[in-house]
């Protein structure tokens, strides 16, 4: 009789806790080998996670809704059916409780030796290694000598929270964490941010004399700010939780909007000559796997557009710009329970063809949470497409760390003055729509947005027959 552990993954190098949403099976069911077991939220994705082994689903350790560190035993299945069979029914464990604190050292009995280094998680050498004699638990002040401020910052907070903290010059050593065992959470970072207790921005304005710190006591007097207005429900509403997509969606379109100087610009496009090859070209492509939309005309010139300016592909790093090689554009998916961003990687050496076939894929995997990690990451620009609603524009939100968004507006058939080849006009019917560029105007300028837009509308407007 064998048990195997069932762990909660790490969906992303960056990523140190996961979410449990959902169990779809039950203590006693039987699973196989690769089969979804439990869905998991985390900063990046929402994705099924497959049982490691064939079995029976012998323990449930996590419930649904909690949020653990990576490499948590959330499970575990019993490889030997016939002796797991009468596990059918029970309800499931309680969640394992967490570790208890280890007990301070016994004043100076005998110095206690300096603590090795931990270990990485799923270390072979520490499987195989034979147990220790038990020593003396370090003291709370030997622990604060063996690790340094910055590795236990590192150990309770994640990258992004660090780069929140730098951009508003904040120490988290001040912030409560309400994360896994103390670790500061995105949400924690924003919050103390809102509250106003975070510090002044910590880049320094050359030439000025760096202004004396107010004293401790003046800022404990500080009057809070006014709280946000709460709505209250009223007989016969419905009251519905943010799902954990829904709520990290928030929390980062209020911070981008907080870091970012948001610009727009606007461009009537001219889609007839992309109609008519589209038409043409169509049941070509769905022969081949792929829906032509003009969604993946928009992409190309897009892709293309970003290699000749490269400041609407870059990042801001501090004070300082970093101008991305890969062009890695994003394509926002509205699902039932939000919004997801998978990403096109090196969209730039793609075909139109290809582009058709990743955005048709990306779409429907991310309907039925078949994405991996690295499918949502590591994007350098976005499309957003709200135009499939009937919506003409919008003015969207950027995608930190980006610097730009383009949305696609509705497209139809319009009424426009055309010009006739002898030079004359005459009010015709086109193939019209709207694009719109929100930029971070710290780094892009508005002739720089604008000669981008005009790249984008003349590769669209006179798209070569040879690119489809």
């Amino acid at each position: 009789m064998a048990k195997i552990d069932v762990i909660m993954p790490q969906m992303g190098e960056s990523i140190a806790e996961g979410t449990l949403s959902k169990w779809l099976k039950n203590v006693g069911d039987e699973v196989k080998r690769d089969e979804p077991i439990f869905e998991i939220s985390t900063d990046k994705v929402d994705a099924e996670i497959p049982a490691p082994a064939a079995g029976v689903l012998a323990e449930i350790l996590v419930q649904q809704g909690q949020t653990v560190a990576v490499q948590t035993v959330v499970a575990r299945i019993e490889t030997d059916a016939s002796q797991a069979a009468a596990l059918k029914g029970p309800e499931p464990a309680a969640a394992a409780p967490p570790p208890a604190a280890p007990a301070p050292a016994p004043p100076q009995s005998s110095p206690p030796s300096a603590p090795a280094r931990r270990p990485e998680r799923g270390s072979a050498a520490v499987a195989a290694a034979p147990s220790p004699p038990p020593a003396p638990a370090p003291s709370a002040a030997v622990l604060g000598a063996a690790e340094t401020a910055e590795e236990r910052l590192r150990r309770k907070s994640t990258p992004l929270v660090r780069k929140i903290a730098a951009e508003h010059g904040i120490d988290l050593a001040a912030v409560p964490g309400t994360g896994h065992a103390g670790r500061v959470t995105k949400n924690d970072i924003l919050g103390f941010i809102e509250t106003g207790t975070a510090g002044a921005p910590a880049r320094p304005v050359f030439g000025a004399p760096a202004p004396a710190a107010p004293p401790a006591r003046r800022l404990a007097e500080a009057p809070p700010p006014p709280a946000h207005p709460a709505a209250e429900p009223w007989p016969g509403d419905r009251v519905e939780p943010w799902s954990r997509i829904r709520k990290l969606t928030a929390d980062h379109m209020v911070m981008s909007r907080r870091v970012s100087a948001h610009v727009q610009t606007f461009f009537d496009i001219d889609y007839t000559r992309v109609a008519q090859i589209r038409a043409r070209k169509k049941a070509e492509y769905a022969e081949r796997g792929a829906n032509l939309t003009y969604l993946a005309f928009i992409t190309k010139a897009v892709a293309d557009a970003l290699k000749r300016h490269p400041v609407v592909n870059a990042a801001v790093a501090a004070e300082a710009t970093i101008y991305r090689r890969e062009i890695n554009i994003g394509i926002a998916v509205a699902l039932d329970w939000g919004l997801i961003v998978p990403v096109i990687k090196h969209a730039d050496e793609l075909s139109l063809l290809g582009l058709a076939r990743a955005i048709g894929d990306l779409a429907e995997r991310a309907r039925t949470k078949k994405l991996s990690p690295d499918e949502v990451q590591r994007g350098t620009f976005t499309i957003t497409n709200p135009g499939v609603f009937g919506s003409v524009i919008g003015a969207p939100i950027i995608n930190q760390p980006q610097v730009a968004i383009l949305a696609v507006g509705a497209i139809g058939r319009q009424p426009a003055v055309v010009t006739l080849p002898d030079g004359t006009e005459t009010l015709g019917i086109r193939t019209k729509g709207m694009l719109a560029l929100s930029f971070d105007h710290r780094i892009v300028d508005g002739a720089d947005a604008d000669r981008f837009m005009a790249d984008v509308k003349q590769t669209l407007e006179g798209f070569p027959e040879d690119a489809a």
